[in-house]
């Protein structure tokens, strides 16, 4: 309700995406302070400023992470001296190992390199990882006690096990020894395991505090191969390439540790010896070329979020022989080429075909092909990924799309009241609903939660939030209603019987409406500064690379330019807009290419906008250029005025409801535009041919609105009888 005019969320097409956009403070004296230290350009300050970076102690150890002394993790991890201990024990005695991991990519990458790691240090080891469908997440009793039927000794869980606490109970009871490996977050009661190695319960401030599953077992690894005395290349190698692939498919930060090793392990993955990397890499297309049309995945919605590595080391001077872990990692001859990847190509190329696996497929064939040393074996593998991602690709379109009519029947109407979404419906599938649960924040703006029929009796559902909205809060407000639940702030899963369902959908309503804001129901960007398109080059593009690894916490830079011109759009691949944007500057004009994906919704865009964007450098025919991703777009800045300006053409003033309101016909640019102003100054503009039009008191925060609505076509053509017209309609 925007005072008195009469209002509806609905609408068929929305013009431009609906978000917030936050434009950080550009820090102008403080930049140019930075930059007489690091050597770089301000608008590069700039952005390490926007990253919490103002020092110049900060600004070193990031742009040469190799510098900061790394503690030894023994100091860090209380228990990793006693996990050690066991395992070096179960390798000398012959006694059974068995890891427990999971079916996702952190968990998979996990399981694979403890599995590459104790073979290689001569242990017995094996692992079982539960069913998505039929277990769901972590180590239950059934795997426990088929681990005991099995002879094994000691049971190592990876990227699970902190909250199991009744199987780790189970295993003790039998005298089975355990070592719990994981990153997420610590409950009120640890299990009792001999060990628990958890970033988690580090201090804040603990350089390895952000590590995923994938960065414990890594840490545990390499410990243990320095240990035994066997810490060489042949095993330091792999297993930092299984990590950068976890740690990014993850979403882990990338800062701290893992900024130092991803990226010397993004170096590596180009030229691994692993033939299971090998063959993703093949399959994927990655190769060392840019993203092509259609080609960008979300598989991990990263997406989406998400949404933006060679070798590494474990210690320095603290650990024992430190030398030979650093010599190794740093040393020239492991980075005999070039090439790097980045992230996005493990987010969007390889960390898709990962996760797919273990969404929709058998995790067993992810750990086959990342622990085979036969290439044959490799390629079959990859290509089974490959199927599998496209199906998986396919079933979140249609999902997606089932779910967006269901919404814009049933909810679209009542989303700013409910301030949540909650969308159920059978037969879809449980691995691939979280995906579309991302896509839906992103289309509207508010908490998701989406989930399926498994029975009659019982659904199972995926969450995602908002930054304001907190998931795991919110499964907790509703934890009478629900069985099994568990995430995070951003993320979360749960299961409810059946027949709590409209209850649910009630009580997480009533929790949306206490810490959320009617300005809060729009997607946040966050812009870190305003750029002219003369500017954009390859100059500026290999600055940026100081940046780099970019990812969580450390996001690719978005630029936004105002006022830019149109001139060429189409609809290209599975719904992405492909454009030429202008900028007039001195009297000559600046163009260059850009893609917006999946903003089919917004074809085509207005000639005239502002746009927000990450750059990126596309490979074809030989050539590289830099192109505009764009992430935002709103209304020009041209048009930031109210609405007062313009030739007036015509005026009227007219009685709706029982209460006064003006009009007149004004020409905008080289169209005329129908304006109808409220007693408190609230103006709906309509351009002529436009079905959707612009209210509030200006046109910056003006919200688009659909006229065809029965509410706003009222109105309208009261004021078209006062004017004696009826050319502004559409036509």
């Amino acid at each position: 309700m925007l005072d008195q005019f009469p209002t509806t969320a609905t609408k068929t097409r929305r013009r431009l995406p609906n978000q917030r956009w936050q434009i950080y403070p550009q820090k102008i004296e403080l930049a140019q302070n930075l930059a007489k230290a690091t050597n770089l350009p301000s608008l590069l300050n700039q952005l390490l400023i926007n990253r919490g970076i103002e020092t110049l102690e900060e600004a070193q150890a990031f742009l040469n992470s190799e510098s900061i002394n790394l503690p030894s993790p023994l100091q860090e991890f209380p228990d990793l001296a006693v996990s050690l201990e066991l395992l070096q024990t179960c390798i000398t005695c012959k006694e059974k190992i068995a890891i427990c991991g999971d079916y996702d990519a952190d968990g998979m990458t996990s399981t694979a390199l403890l599995l590459r790691s104790l073979r290689w240090l001569g242990a017995e080891v094996n692992y079982a990882i539960p069913s998505r469908m039929h277990e769901g997440y972590g180590i239950n009793k059934r795997i426990v006690e088929e681990f005991y039927n099995e002879g094994v000794k000691l049971i190592l869980t990876v990227d699970n096990g902190i909250s199991a606490f009744e199987p780790i109970a189970r295993a003790k009871e039998l005298n089975l020894q355990v070592i719990v490996t994981d990153h997420h977050d610590i409950p009120q009661q640890l299990p009792p395991a001999n060990a628990i190695l958890n970033p988690k319960l580090l201090p804040e401030s603990s350089i390895y505090r952000g590590v995923a599953g994938v960065g414990v077992a890594y840490i545990l690894a390499i410990s243990l191969a320095q240990q035994l005395g066997q810490a060489n290349s042949g095993i330091i190698r792999p297993m930092l390439e299984l990590f950068t692939l976890g740690t990014i498919a993850d979403l882990a930060p990338l800062t701290g540790v893992n900024r130092r090793w991803v990226k010397r392990g993004l170096l590596q993955l180009p030229k691994s010896q692993l033939a299971g990397i090998q063959a993703l890499i093949q399959v994927s297309g990655v190769g060392g070329r840019g993203l092509g049309i259609g080609e960008r995945g979300h598989g991990g919605h990263g997406g989406q979020g998400g949404q933006d590595k060679g070798q590494g080391e474990i210690t320095n001077s603290q650990f024992p022989n430190p030398k030979s872990i650093d010599a190794i990692a740093a040393s020239p001859r492991v980075v005999q080429n070039p090439k790097s990847l980045k992230p996005e190509d493990i987010g969007f190329r390889l960390g898709p075909r990962i996760n797919a696996i273990g969404r929709i497929g058998d995790p067993q064939i992810m750990i086959e092909l990342l622990t085979t040393d036969d290439m044959g074996i490799a390629l079959e593998k990859a290509m089974q990924c490959e199927q599998i991602n496209q199906h998986r690709q396919q079933m979140c379109e249609q999902i997606e799309q089932e779910a967006i009519a269901i919404v814009e029947t049933s909810h679209v109407t009542s989303l700013q009241e409910d301030r949540v979404l909650v969308v159920v419906q059978p037969n879809w599938h449980h691995g691939v609903i979280g995906i579309v649960a991302s896509r839906l924040v992103e289309r509207y703006g508010v908490p998701v939660f989406i989930g399926t029929y498994e029975d009659d009796k019982q659904i199972r559902g995926s969450a995602r939030g908002i930054p304001e909205f907190h998931v795991f809060e919110a499964l907790e407000y509703c934890q009478d209603l629900l069985g099994k639940f568990g995430g995070h702030k951003a993320a979360g899963g749960f299961s409810l019987p059946a027949e709590n369902l409209v209850a649910l959908r009630s009580r997480l309503v009533e929790f949306a409406n206490q810490c959320l804001e009617i300005q809060h129901l729009k997607p946040l960007l966050k812009i870190d500064a305003e750029a002219n398109l003369n500017q954009i080059n390859q100059e500026l593009y290999q600055q940026l690379h100081a940046l780099e690894p970019c990812g969580i916490d450390n996001p690719n830079p978005v630029f936004w330019t105002a006022n830019v011109q149109v001139i060429e759009q189409q609809t290209v691949g599975k719904g992405h807009i492909k454009l030429t944007v202008a900028q007039t500057i001195d009297q000559q004009q600046f163009k260059i290419k850009a893609i917006a994906w999946r903003w089919r919704d917004y074809f085509p865009l207005p000639q005239r906008i502002d746009i927000a964007y990450k750059l990126r450098e596309n490979h074809f025919n030989g050539n590289t250029s830099i192109e505009l991703e764009l992430v935002g777009a709103r209304v020009s800045s041209h048009s930031y005025a109210p609405f007062t300006s313009d030739t007036t053409l015509s005026k009227a003033a007219f009685e709706y409801n029982h209460r006064q309101y003006t009009c007149g016909i004004y020409q905008n640019g080289s169209l005329p535009e129908l304006r109808i102003k409220n007693p408190n100054g609230k103006v709906l503009a309509i351009e002529q041919g436009k079905t959707v039009g612009l209210l509030g008191n200006n046109r910056q925060d003006a919200k688009e609105v659909d006229i065809s609505q029965l509410h706003y076509d009222a109105i309208i053509q009261a004021a078209l009888r006062a004017l004696g017209t009826c050319d502004i309609l559409p036509h």
